[in-house]
């Protein structure tokens, strides 16, 4: 049987957690930061954050390391010329997608 109250607990205690993150720092933080250590820490966090969950499941999403490895590559390359995201997701499924079928071909 579904408990409907302890789900609603967890979404209770979610959304009080992710209200905090979002509101202390407008309360706490009045002047603008001025220190550029802090600064780049911030402006890093969620490349960072984006980049510890995306790579792990990168590996899981499909049955052969070599072509998750070949998604990865070309993911990271196009990035890395600042080309658009939908760009670099389309181009790194197709590379995943054209690397198994050679894959099965080769077998």
């Amino acid at each position: 049987m579904i408990d409907y109250a302890v789900i609603l607990k967890a979404i209770a205690a979610m959304a009080a957690v992710m209200f905090g993150l979002r509101v202390l720092p407008l309360i706490f933080c009045k002047k603008p930061i001025k220190n550029r250590f802090i600064q780049s820490f911030l402006f890093y966090i969620p490349y960072a954050v984006l980049t510890s969950m995306a790579i792990p499941e990168a590996f899981f999403c499909t049955a052969s390391i070599p072509s998750a490895i070949a998604g990865i590559v070309i993911a990271c390359v196009l990035a890395y010329f600042e080309k658009d995201l939908l760009m670099v997701c389309l181009s790194a499924t197709v590379a995943v997608f054209i690397t198994d079928q050679v894959m099965r071909f080769v077998k």
